[in-house]
């Protein structure tokens, strides 16, 4: 006699100890945990004593560390727990074969390329938040997710929210989409104060809590840049389709327009466990902790358009969507080089976009990605290139 229960649905969390893989456990915790899901995989980098905490919690099968040199700290902390361990490129691609429905795609850089496009092609579900797999990759992705035949589920509040509110049934009228921005901490700073800016006051974002490198993007805009390239691919826009709008309170997630002229937009508060947690159940709406939007206690929402003059990188992502190939590996590539040069104080804040720009003209004759090795040799091209012009001093 069956008593009608469903069987536990089996999740890997690629990049589980950063911020959207932490908010991604949180999210199955609050909706019944091991009753309802089984974690195969969960991946993490160098917080070895996070991942092994996380591993034990949740009960994962596997657990794997980027790094090899972290692998007998992480075989350590694991010890008599029955979890599996492995560690660099070969463990992150024995992460992806093993089996799961649902894949959180949130490994930072083109280091989720490979696990995340094996993913796709065995068949499984990827909420994406890895944002190489389509900037740099996306065609080739695309590619994968239809020949697998699982489903693609944007996590990035932006494309979640667009992927809310896109009828499928009236692709043919969507006219534009519009992607809202903050600002981050530079919004109304002028030329000369961004100048002058440091690691940290890049990091200290307004309204999100995200990791370091994300916060530093998104205060260049250089993470909406891409979300611009990521856009195009997931709904199959013309570069002329994507708009971006700056909205300082952070509660419209994203809007598309229709020819009608009906705007439709989605809003919340700013809390990633919404687009996880949509992801996770699509199709359905499950029931989240999240604060209540209180819009008497609003009042007001704001929108400004971007300056392009402060924040070249959306003009810079126009450029490579114009372009098309592998523009989108190149200036993602070029642009991981400056953020760390930035990072490590060899670089000014304002010079990671110029240096960007100077990489994707410099490499503007690269064809088309005919498959992956033609993806990671641009991706290899841009960051020799940035490093050269680094060397150089031709950017300060």
């Amino acid at each position: 006699m069956t008593t009608g229960k469903t069987a536990p649905r089996r999740l890997s969390i690629f990049g589980s100890t950063g911020s959207i893989g932490r908010n991604t456990l949180n999210v199955v915790e609050h909706l019944g945990g091991r009753d309802n899901f089984e974690i195969s995989v969960l991946t993490g980098n160098g917080n070895v004593e996070l991942l092994a905490r996380q591993a034990k919690a949740s009960g994962a099968r596997l657990a794997v560390t980027a790094s090899d040199r972290h692998y007998e700290s992480l075989k350590s902390a694991l010890s008599g727990s029955g979890i599996a361990v492995a560690s660099g490129k070969s463990g992150l691609m024995e992460a992806a074969d093993r089996e799961a429905d649902w894949v959180m795609a949130a490994i930072v850089g083109t280091a989720g390329l490979a696990p995340t496009l094996a993913a796709a092609r065995r068949g499984a579900d990827i909420a994406l938040a890895n944002k190489e797999c389509l900037v740099s990759a996306g065609d080739l992705f695309l590619k994968s997710i239809r020949e697998g035949g699982g489903k693609l589920l944007p996590v990035d509040s932006e494309h979640n929210a667009i992927f809310q509110v896109l009828e499928e049934s009236q692709r043919h009228a969507v006219e534009r989409v519009i992607l809202t921005a903050s600002g981050g901490p530079f919004r109304t700073a002028s030329l000369k104060e961004m100048a002058d800016v440091t690691v940290e006051t890049a990091r200290a974002h307004p309204n999100w809590s995200m990791g370091l490198k994300i916060s530093i993007d998104s205060a260049s805009m250089f993470n909406k840049a891409l979300e611009m390239i990521e856009a195009r691919h997931l709904f199959g826009l013309a570069p002329e389709q994507i708009e971006v709008i700056l909205h300082p309170q952070s509660i419209i997630h994203s809007m598309v327009g229709y020819t009608d002229g009906s705007v439709l937009a989605q809003l919340g508060a700013p809390d990633m466990r919404t687009a996880i947690g949509y992801a996770l159940s699509f199709p359905r709406r499950p029931n989240l902790p999240i604060e209540r939007l209180d819009f008497a206690r609003l009042a007001r929402l704001d929108f400004e358009a971007p300056d392009e003059v402060r924040f070249p990188a959306l003009r810079l992502a126009r450029l490579a969507m114009t372009r098309g190939g592998v523009q989108g590996a190149v200036l993602n590539g070029a642009k991981e080089v400056a953020l760390q040069a930035f990072i490590e104080g060899r670089l000014s804040f304002l010079a990671m976009a110029d240096i960007t720009e100077r990489v994707m003209d410099d490499l503007a004759h690269l064809p088309p990605a005919a498959g992956m090795d033609d993806v990671f040799s641009a991706d290899s091209q841009a960051r020799q290139r940035a490093s050269e012009l680094m060397k150089l001093d031709l950017v300060g």
